[in-house]
């Protein structure tokens, strides 16, 4: 991440603070995690398990954006301290459920836990930290419990919530296995698709407090809400333009597809006839398609800032609309970042 995005988001008072309770954060869950992955004593040396000592790079701001994000919205909130906390590491291990199942159904390593293991070991790692990740819950509430944050009850609830929560983005990821057979309209896409697949994840920050709190405001929360919700849209619009070429070949929704289907473009037909590598950067061959969609992302990604600003987040206008534009580059788009 640039000094200029940095600088950015450390120029926000309340950023700053969520990003440090979200750097704590990291640290309870691993240490918690240290403990508990452990192979029994007598086990073959060279068939243990552990963790390794997590990269230093775990706990920077660039890796930590949208949950520094999410943490700031419990500030917005009025939540107190101890239940900041609480969301904050339930809030984690919603990250390592969800990067583990995607790194098995892309079959992608991206990292997860510092989980050591024999061999490559790519899925069983994922396996291990979905297993980890749900005895953490169960350890987490359990001290919440002990702690008076919660009771019983409102851990029971939590727990489960921790699973509602997540079921329709997974059936939305589960209509993508073994690929699409046809493209559904962009509206479609944007409306139904997209807001299953990754805007309700930017809305897993509310479970606690739509589950749990009952003394804030409930238009600031729904308010909120609705920004995170579309915050997620426009950057799923943005992580559409640039796996152009991977969607295309793996036959999964795509918003810039599904503009090509519907208006018949015929960039289209040669992808059809010459399909390109999955790498490929496709978005810079279509810039009279990409370029719109991506400037009207970074508008709803700005007028989320703006939603969450008015909420007490005290951003200037313009301030916003710079914060938008830095998700060009941090989701690798910084080719398009001179012309949105």
């Amino acid at each position: 991440m640039s000094n200029h995005i940095s600088a950015l988001w450390n120029s926000v008072r309340i950023f700053r603070s969520a990003f440090r309770e979200q750097q704590t954060v990291i640290t309870d869950v691993l240490r918690m995690a240290d403990s508990i992955v452990r192979t029994p004593p007598g086990t073959p040396a060279e068939f243990e398990v552990s963790l390794d000592r997590a990269p230093e790079h775990l706990t920077s701001l660039s890796r930590n954006l949208f949950s520094t994000l999410f943490q700031s919205v419990y500030h917005l909130l009025d939540i107190g301290a101890p239940r900041r906390q609480l969301y904050g590491r339930i809030n984690y291990l919603f990250r390592l459920w969800v990067t583990s199942a995607d790194n098995l159904l892309d079959s992608e390593d991206k990292f997860v836990l510092p989980i050591r293991m024999p061999g490559s070991s790519r899925v069983m790692r994922q396996v291990v930290s979905i297993m980890t990740a749900d005895r953490l819950l169960t350890r987490i509430l359990q001290e919440a419990i002990a702690e008076s944050t919660l009771t019983e009850s409102e851990a029971n609830r939590l727990s489960a919530g921790t699973l509602h929560v997540l079921l329709p983005s997974a059936a939305q990821e589960a209509s993508e296995e073994g690929g699409i057979t046809d493209r559904p309209s962009p509206d479609y896409v944007l409306n139904t698709i997209h807001r299953l697949k990754t805007g309700l994840l930017f809305n897993l920050p509310f479970l606690g407090p739509d589950l749990l709190e009952q003394g804030i405001d409930p238009h600031r929360k729904e308010s909120l809400k609705n920004a995170l919700l579309n915050f997620g849209i426009a950057c799923q619009v943005l992580d559409d333009i640039r796996d152009l070429a991977r969607d295309f070949r793996e036959r999964r929704h795509n918003y810039i597809l599904s503009i090509l289907t519907w208006n018949r473009h015929p960039y289209l037909q040669q992808l059809q006839a010459r399909p390109p590598d999955i790498t490929a950067r496709l978005h810079l061959e279509i810039p009279e398609v990409t370029i719109p969609a991506a400037r009207q992302a970074i508008r709803d990604i700005a007028q989320s800032f703006g939603t969450l600003s008015a909420a007490g987040l005290d951003l200037p206008p313009a301030d916003s609309v710079k914060l938008a534009e830095t998700f060009i580059t941090v989701l690798d788009l910084g080719d398009l970042q001179y012309a949105v």
